[in-house]
Formats: structure tokens, C-alpha cells, sequence
């Protein structure tokens, strides 16, 4: 009689257990603080403290100055971390203090109009930013049948690419180019014409003077309204340089989530995985291809998969990403990496632009891979013919420039070289001229009536 039933002796046992718990949560002591042990190259090695790879932590200097860094990888008991600002002042057994709630932003319309550098502090001189929400950094991923598709094309205000490589509304499109060519004024161009609610620009180890030229030339002030600025140039450190990245990209999310159309930005890819090889080679991640360790080409599909359109009833991410060729090598290993992963690909040509031919697109070299799906049955034709034409000229110029071709010859290399002058023109543009799709089409049909009397 004196026996409880099961019942109670269960409910009786999961609330000790939860009191239990709660004491042991009560009693837990805070994050182990640690000491700095030993830095080498970008890398700092701290014992003693707890924190998980991703997590930010305090490193305090000699004069009590704080320097972000965050946990990069571990070896038994001892944190790589890699310093998000200088590290100049640090010493042996400076103190790591990890910090609770890290790998989040502060996101908001209070970023509108506002520019920042990687960590999401103001560099403008307008004081702090109060935003009341917070995102994760890394982002979530949607589900790939949740999103809703690519279905209607995209004014970029360029006459070359509304015609003949049409972009559609949450597209992911790569500016291919080697230095110099024009891919920060093509980049400018759609920053001033593109029709989007929001734009995030995203300027990752780029010239520090691009900064305010791009904001000042570029945007202008009305174009700034409605846009953010996320600067990491090149003296910046490698993870300023890589958080920048993954900033933009959540700011330009959390617009996306809200139900606006955004355009983002991203100067330049190849920095992105540049940053990423610093830091994967400074933990002692073996070089694979080129001296890019795999770390960074698993890097750039989490960053660029995040860009899209959202789910049903969510908004869209326009995304353009310059990635550098170097040596104007379109085979670089970042290149081909980002060439498999975006959905469209412009290529600038080194020879065009030296020929003072702007913007230097080489049509025959770029694609966009969801034009077919986005434009009339019409539109896709005479893009197809155009194509057809620039290719015919260019297999057959140095015949018609030494004067072997015999006109009669052939009836589509006649059509070509009488259509030359007009392709010419169709394909240059002035950087501060904007052509809306429907002038572009009347532009291209234009031009072949002229080819078919």
C-alpha cells in the first residue's frame, strides 16, 4: 500500500531530473576564458578556453584594447583564431575571452543608405546603426523546391545584355575579366539602371579608393537611398575580407525575406576565395589545386547558393559576381569553379577593350543559362541569328581584312560583313547611357531587318 504507482514514480523522477538540471544550469560556470600561446603568420593559438569553430572571441592587448578574432580550427585542447582587425599590441598570454551569441548581425531598413565595413560598423561618419533584428551570418538554406523560379527577364539598362544575354529576375551571373578590362564600370552601369528595390554591394578586397568613388560617382545620391555598402578593401585582414562577403549576402537575404527585389553586388568573387586560402593555408590545410586548398571551392557554393529567389512569397536576389582571371586565364581555377555554379557567365575581352570597343563583352565566350526560359520564342530567335552573324565575321576577318574572300562566295559571310558596322554599334554603349530592354529588342530586329532586304 505504501507503494507509489508507476505513474507518479515516473512523473516524480523527470521532475527531480528537471530540478536537477536547472541546479546544474544555475551552477554552470561562464565560457573559459584563455590565454594567447603563440601566433604565427595570420594565426593566433589560444589554451585554456572553450568555444566552438565559427565563434568569435575578445582577445585583450597590453593596453586593454580589444581585438575581434574568431575560432578558424582546433588541435586538442588548443583554438586557431584568426584577428578580424590589426593585431599589432598582442602579447604572450594575452587574454581570449569568448563571446555569447556570436555568428549573428544586426540587420534592418536602418542600413539603407548606410556603408560598412565587414563586421557591420559604420564607416560613412553618420553615426551608429540601430538595428532591432538579428540574422545568421552563414545564412539558412532553402530548400531547393521551395523556391520559386526564374521566370521574367531583368532591365539592366546594358543594350549587349538585354538582347542577346538576357538576365531574369533571381538569376546569379559571373563578370569573367582579367584586371583592368571593366568590370567594376559594367558592375557600375547595372548599379545605376538595374530596376531593383534594394541593392547590396559588396566591395571585398578591392583598390580602398574604389570605396567612395563607387558610392559617390556610382550610386549618386539617389541611387544610395535605397542601397547598402559593404566595403572589406585590400589591407584589410583575411576574415574582414571573407565576413564582408557573407555580410552582404545576409543583408541582401533579409531584404529577399521581407518581399523586395534586390540586386546584389559582389566585387570580386576571386577576392572572396583569396581571403579563404589565406586562412585555410595559415591553419595548415594542404594546397590542391593551384595552391587553393579544398576549403576554399566548397566555400564558394555556400556563399553563392544563398543568392536566388526565395520562397513563395518571399522576394528575389539578383546577384552579379566579378571573379578575376588572372592572366586573363578564363581555365584559373576560380574561374572554372564559378563558371559550374552560376547561372550565366559574361565574359569582358582584354582584345576587345584594347580595340576601345565598350563595354567589352565577348558575346560568342558568355551565356545566360535561363534565357531560353524567360523570353519570347522571337526574342530567343533573334538573339540565335545575331549570334550566328558575329560568329560568321569573326571565323572569316582575316580573309575580309586581307582581301581573299571574293564577296558572292558565301551568302552569310556577305550578310555579316555588310551587318558589321551596325553589330559594332549595337554592342558599344556609353557608361552613363541606359537602354531599357524593350529599346534594346527594337535595337536588335532593327538591325537584322537591315541584313534580310
Amino acid at each position: 500500500m505504501n507503494e507509489l504507482p508507476q505513474l507518479n514514480r515516473a512523473a516524480l523522477w523527470r521532475a527531480g531530473l528537471r530540478r536537477s538540471r536547472l541546479a546544474v544550469e544555475r551552477t554552470a560556470p561562464p565560457p573559459l576564458e584563455g590565454a594567447l600561446t603563440r601566433m604565427v603568420g595570420l594565426t593566433l593559438e589560444a589554451a585554456g578556453c572553450q568555444a566552438a569553430v565559427g565563434d568569435y572571441c575578445d582577445v585583450l592587448t597590453g593596453d586593454g584594447a580589444r581585438i575581434e578574432s574568431e575560432v578558424v580550427g582546433f588541435s586538442g585542447d588548443r583554438l586557431y583564431l584568426m584577428p578580424a582587425g590589426d593585431a599589432h599590441g598582442l602579447g604572450p598570454n594575452a587574454r581570449v575571452i569568448p563571446r555569447p551569441r556570436a555568428g549573428t548581425v544586426h540587420v534592418g531598413p536602418e542600413l539603407l543608405g548606410r556603408i560598412v565595413d565587414g563586421s557591420g560598423q559604420p564607416l560613412d561618419g553618420l553615426g551608429p546603426i540601430a538595428c532591432a533584428e538579428t540574422v545568421r551570418l552563414a545564412g539558412r538554406p532553402i530548400n531547393p523546391l521551395s523556391r520559386q523560379p526564374i521566370s521574367e527577364p531583368l532591365d539592366v539598362g546594358i543594350r549587349a545584355i538585354n538582347a542577346v544575354l538576357t538576365i531574369g529576375r533571381g538569376q546569379r551571373v559571373g563578370l569573367f575579366a582579367g584586371s583592368g578590362v571593366g568590370k567594376s564600370v559594367l558592375l557600375g552601369m547595372m548599379a545605376r539602371f538595374t530596376s531593383a528595390q534594394v541593392i547590396v554591394v559588396g566591395l571585398i578586397g578591392e583598390r580602398g579608393r574604389e570605396v567612395k568613388e563607387f558610392v559617390e560617382r556610382i550610386l549618386g545620391p539617389e541611387d544610395r537611398t535605397r542601397a547598402v555598402v559593404v566595403a572589406a578593401p585590400a589591407d584589410a585582414p583575411p576574415l574582414m575580407r571573407l565576413r564582408g562577403a557573407w555580410l552582404a549576402t545576409a543583408i541582401a537575404e533579409y531584404f529577399r525575406d521581407r518581399g523586395a527585389s534586390v540586386l546584389l553586388l559582389m566585387d570580386s568573387l576571386t577576392r572572396f576565395a583569396q581571403a579563404q586560402r589565406e586562412i585555410a593555408l595559415a591553419i595548415g590545410e594542404a594546397p590542391a589545386t593551384k595552391g587553393y586548398p579544398p576549403s576554399v571551392f566548397a566555400r564558394l557554393p555556400q556563399l553563392v547558393e544563398r543568392a536566388g529567389n526565395g520562397a513563395e512569397g518571399a522576394g528575389s536576389i539578383t546577384a552579379f559576381y566579378t571573379v578575376l582571371a588572372e592572366g586573363d586565364d578564363q581555365n584559373d581555377p576560380i574561374a572554372d569553379a564559378a563558371r559550374a555554379i552560376l547561372d550565366g557567365h559574361i565574359v569582358l575581352s582584354r582584345r576587345i577593350a584594347e580595340s576601345g570597343h565598350y563595354p567589352a563583352i565577348d558575346i560568342e565566350a558568355s551565356v545566360s543559362r535561363a534565357m531560353n526560359e524567360i523570353v519570347l520564342p522571337g526574342h530567343f530567335a533573334a538573339a540565335r541569328q545575331f549570334r550566328q552573324i558575329l560568329s560568321t565575321y569573326q571565323q572569316h576577318r582575316d580573309l575580309v581584312a586581307i582581301g581573299a574572300y571574293q564577296r558572292g562566295s558565301d551568302p552569310r559571310v556577305d550578310q555579316a560583313i555588310r551587318l558589321w558596322p551596325g553589330v559594332q554599334q549595337f554592342l558599344q554603349q556609353d557608361m552613363r547611357e541606359r537602354v531599357d530592354l524593350v529599346s534594346s529588342l527594337a535595337a536588335l530586329d532593327g538591325l537584322l531587318a537591315e541584313g534580310n532586304p
